[in-house]
């Protein structure tokens, strides 16, 4: 992914900022139609009651207001495709934007989908995670059209003393499949089949193993530690041995710090008993961490050599 040849232009990279910024309201969007219990209130698709424009009120906010977030930032998509194939060098930019633009389509197929199917759980979770991996597509066009980016001196460090690049790799991958155990949860209504907590029914491990107990005890136990334990590992990792190195340090600290609130939200969902707020922000902030390692990832294959330990 050498940026040799590619020069920096200042309007393409604040375009793909602006995309960026409409996929995160997009996802809280659609986290709040969740939350709310609003999938359904709009019960057509592609129009809402027949019309463009229905009566904004009750779930039919949230719900037709999601519909218009996604149609928003598709039409972004779509000029920042557009732009990139103008005014990019880079072949394989323009390919990354062409797969964020299909990811899009298949998006808006998938929720309409789920709508006119009454939310099938396999399709709402599949809908929930596209909508992370075109988030981590319009990041790395972010990432790869930034001034940083293009005019960094690549693979210009050793990876010292620990291989950061697999840490971070690995890392990242862990953050998505805890995303998706999240999403089945949610999307099966599983997210209180354990009311309690640190205990399970006041027991260590809960005495009944029921489907919905096991995936609830899978995503808010077993997951959640994992990658509390690996963000926490690889953020330290990256933020004490290269201090300097500021497209490595902000990002894991980013994620380092985040993932320690996403487990407060956490607790706070089954406290409050699935609160609106706590259960859309901890949607949103998994989000922001998979984007912080993602961008973690990409910075350190950038500026790591090969075979240097990692």
């Amino acid at each position: 992914m050498s940026s040799s040849n590619s020069s920096f232009h200042p309007g393409l990279h604040r375009f793909a900022l602006v995309t960026t910024g409409c996929t995160f309201l997009l996802l809280l969007a659609g986290a709040l139609v969740t939350s709310t219990g609003s999938s359904l209130a709009v019960p057509d698709w592609p129009l809402s009651f027949g019309k463009f424009f229905p009566e904004m009120k009750g779930g039919v906010l949230f719900e037709h207001g999601h519909r218009m977030v996604a149609g928003t930032v598709s039409l972004l998509m779509l000029g920042l495709a557009i732009t990139i194939q103008i005014v990019e060098s880079r072949s394989w930019v323009k390919k990354l934007a062409w797969c964020a633009m299909g990811a899009i389509i298949l998006q808006a197929v998938l929720g309409g989908v789920t709508v006119l199917l009454h939310l099938p759980t396999q399709v709402s979770v599949a809908h929930a995670g596209l909508a992370q991996i075109f988030f981590c597509l319009i990041v790395s066009l972010t990432l790869v059209t930034s001034k940083s980016w293009i005019e960094e001196k690549p693979q210009r460090l050793t990876d010292r003393p620990s291989p950061i690049r697999l840490w971070a790799a690995w890392t990242t991958a862990l953050v998505y499949l805890q995303i998706v155990i999240g999403a089945v949860t949610r999307h099966s209504g599983a997210g209180l089949a354990i009311p309690d907590f640190p205990l399970s029914f006041g027991q260590l491990l809960p005495p009944d193993w029921s489907p919905l107990v096991a995936l609830q005890f899978s995503h808010t136990r077993i997951g959640a530690s994992i990658v509390l334990l690996f963000v926490t590992h690889t953020a330290y990792r990256a933020c004490f041995h290269f201090p300097e190195e500021k497209g490595l340090f902000w990002p894991a600290a980013a994620a380092g710090f985040l993932v320690w609130f996403q487990c407060f939200l956490g607790m706070a969902i089954l406290f409050t008993q699935k609160a609106i707020v706590p259960t859309s922000v901890h949607v949103i902030v998994g989000a922001a961490i998979l984007a912080s390692m993602l961008v973690l990832t990409l910075k350190s294959f950038q500026l790591f050599k090969k075979g240097s330990g990692s």
